[in-house]
């Protein structure tokens, strides 16, 4: 969800869609705009989160130094304008005078520095799982790794990124990094007012909430819907035209949809919902002027619990990503022009001269049931088992129960195995996913910036976001040698290489299809952008009725 800026501006060319036409000032209209979340954001922290559902309603409430425009250019945010240094390594942003919290406190240099630190706190509890998209900056990760680690940085003030003065941030990168402006538009780098100091729970209510976005927390109900309200302090707040942003949480796809059809949702699908695919089917054979499908920078997937045996085997984890038809899955169950995957860096990726996909093909492993069945018997072997036991296949709401069918009667028909369904409420099914508490487990990447480092990166052995209990000293070392050059083809050789150890070599995770967004949008909202890699900004919306 990013790109680059300024001299570095050629690099980065997001693929953006505005789904609707921009129009007059729907002011005459009710400018209430409503989509459904499907769930319950597990957290609205800036450190904590780290799921679509939270970004999504984040995206409203806060903004960074830099953000994204209509068009996928990186342009200013709170930072009014910013100075690179010759070698690209310092970054210093101008914040502009009448950036301000939406409890009226103007908005410092000094929140962003409060921000940034305290998701690289090691203390923070729980850690922070995007908290390795912050260590660009000079000591950040030896900052963060644990307290008994020898590498370990105890010295927050030590951390490269310091406030000058109230408008003036200074930060310190370890090496060049051209896509450092993508990374002050994320979430991870959003700023954090100081009162959370004092109260731990800040992000948890309603009406303990302050944001400097275009809007602000009007209610939260846990559990069935959240409604945003224009912020009045937010700097550029004569480019609002929504009066309210109001979100429900229903997880069935067909309730969703009815809820469209009736007038109750403007938007309806991705990112944050479904479309059922019969009815998608049918929306895409009678060229509904209200639906909008493109390919996006993400890849579905599902995690193998490297830690468990016998997942621990990459022989069984290869037996069971060789014995899946991705074809007849986006064919016959997704029905959204979805592409069957054979790696994990997403199409729409640049690499160095083009796409990355284009350059590096994803050609890890094939589908094969004949070899799939002879690596299973070699790994169970290898495990001192005969026979793969009953294991459960978790997965949360929406539609991906039905993937999650479809694969267990492949696996069943082709190699003779037994899988149960495992059903989890969103948040929950986070948690389990994190703490490595599944055998499999579905997933789901898109991409935060556009390059491969954004996929690449999630899977070092101390990544937060490391959610498969894979850890490997070659694969830490290829990631480090990415990080550590501004070359971009050594760049790319570098992450093609760890991409082949992950999928080739390892089978880690296995790859499904590369997304494709979906979503019914009503013709009155105007201003609706999806960028490339499936993000919707709702901020500048309008209702023209």
């Amino acid at each position: 969800m990013k790109k680059k800026m300024l001299v570095l501006v050629s690099l980065m060319l997001v693929l953006t869609g505005v789904l609707s036409a921009c129009g007059k000032s729907g002011s005459g209209s009710d400018q209430t705009f409503r989509m459904n979340l499907t769930s319950e954001p597990p957290s609205l922290d800036v450190a904590q989160a780290q799921d679509q559902v939270s970004f999504t309603v984040l995206s409203g409430l806060f903004e960074g130094l830099t953000r994204m425009d209509d068009k996928g250019n990186i342009v200013p945010g709170v930072a009014e304008k910013w100075d690179i240094s010759e070698d690209g390594k310092k970054f210093t942003f101008h914040l502009r005078d009448d950036a301000k919290w939406s409890n009226g406190d103007p908005v410092t240099a000094g929140d962003f520095e409060y921000s940034w630190k305290r998701t690289l706190d090691p203390k923070l509890n729980p850690p922070a799982p995007y908290a390795y998209q912050l260590y660009y900056i000079k000591n950040a990760q030896n900052y963060n790794i644990e307290t008994d680690n020898p590498d370990h940085i105890a010295d927050p003030a030590q951390v490269g990124v310091k406030a000058l003065d109230d408008k003036t941030l200074e930060v310190q990168l370890e090496n060049p990094t051209p896509y450092f402006l993508n990374i002050t538009a994320f979430f991870t780098s959003f700023p954090v007012h100081k009162s959370a100091k004092e109260n731990a729970n800040w992000a948890a209510e309603s009406k303990d909430y302050i944001s400097n976005g275009p809007f602000k927390l009007a209610s939260w109900k846990h559990g069935d819907s959240i409604e945003l309200v224009p912020n009045e302090n937010y700097w550029a707040k004569d480019e609002i035209k929504l009066s309210s942003v109001k979100f429900s949480m229903v997880k069935d796809a067909n309730t969703e949809l009815n809820m469209y059809k009736t007038g109750q949702l403007d938007w309806a699908g991705a990112p944050t919902g479904s479309i059922p695919p019969e009815q998608l089917d049918k929306f895409r054979k009678e060229n509904n002027k209200e639906l909008s499908v493109k390919g996006i920078a993400s890849t579905y997937y599902y995690n193998f619990n490297n830690t468990k045996k016998p997942f621990n085997n990459a022989k069984v984890r290869k037996a069971l990503a060789m014995a899946v038809d991705r074809q007849a899955i986006v064919d016959n169950v997704t029905k959204a022009g979805q592409v069957p995957a054979y790696g994990f860096v997403s199409t729409g990726i640049h690499g160095v001269n083009g796409e990355y996909r284009a350059e590096v093909k994803d050609d890890y492993f094939k589908e094969d049931v004949t070899e799939a069945k002879k690596l299973l018997a070699e790994g169970l072997a290898e495990e001192g088992m005969t026979s793969m036991p009953e294991f459960s296949l978790s997965f949360n709401e929406g539609l991906h129960k039905n993937v999650a069918e479809a694969i267990a009667d492949m696996w069943k028909t082709n190699l003779g195995i037994t899988v149960k369904l495992d059903l989890q409420e969103w948040k929950v099914f986070l948690k389990n996913r994190q703490s490595l508490n599944y055998d499999v487990a579905r997933a789901g990447w898109g991409a935060d910036y556009n390059d491969p480092m954004t996929f690449i990166d999630m899977f070092t052995s101390k990544g937060g976001n490391n959610d498969i209990g894979f850890k490997s000293p070659e694969y830490d070392a290829l990631v480090k040698e990415a990080y550590s050059t501004n070359d971009q083809q050594k760049r790319v050789d570098a992450m093609a290489k760890a991409e082949k150890l992950l999928i080739g070599d390892n089978q880690a995770l296995m790859p499904l299809y590369y997304y494709s967004s979906a979503q019914l949008v009503k013709s009155y909202v105007k201003n609706a952008v999806v960028d490339y890699s499936g993000n919707v900004d709702y901020t500048r919306i309008s209702i023209e009725k």
